[in-house]
């Protein structure tokens, strides 16, 4: 692993301390030119009552991991990113184990962004497929 990518995982893993992302230990394991990895365990605490993952969980996790990417793509330090809209459709249940969420851009506008984030299962099988729209607010 590179110097460059080493230190882009750990600071990315270092802005989770203390957020939705730690308690749900969300976890980021691989960049690359134009995607982010990150991945999260299933288990009782990200179920719904029926004991398979719940929705909610699988878009904090896409939403998460796409603001990261703008968060890397983008010049951090001088912009703030946020999530203006998200979509997500489920086509798979899981119950335990992890998933991982792979954000990779689609358009990168100097204002807006657009990720597509396939969330799959430890053996690349689809669970969700999520849109995210990100806007870039200057920091002033």
């Amino acid at each position: 692993m590179s110097d460059h990518k080493a230190k882009i995982l750990e600071v990315c893993n270092q802005i989770r301390k203390n957020t939705l992302m730690e308690t749900l230990d969300i976890e980021y394991v691989d960049v690359g030119e134009n995607f982010l990895i990150a991945r999260m365990p299933v288990s009782p605490k990200v179920h719904q009552p029926d004991g398979v993952l719940h929705g909610g969980a699988t878009v904090a996790l896409a939403e998460s991991v796409g603001s990261a990417a703008s968060y890397v793509f983008l010049d951090g330090s001088s912009f703030f990113v946020r999530g203006i809209e998200i979509a997500a459709n489920h086509v798979k249940s899981i119950r335990e184990g992890w998933v991982y969420a792979k954000a990779s851009i689609v358009h990168k506008g100097r204002t807006t962004q657009l990720w597509e984030i396939r969330i799959t299962d430890e053996e690349d099988r689809l669970v969700s497929l999520c849109k995210l729209t990100t806007i870039a607010l200057p920091k002033k």
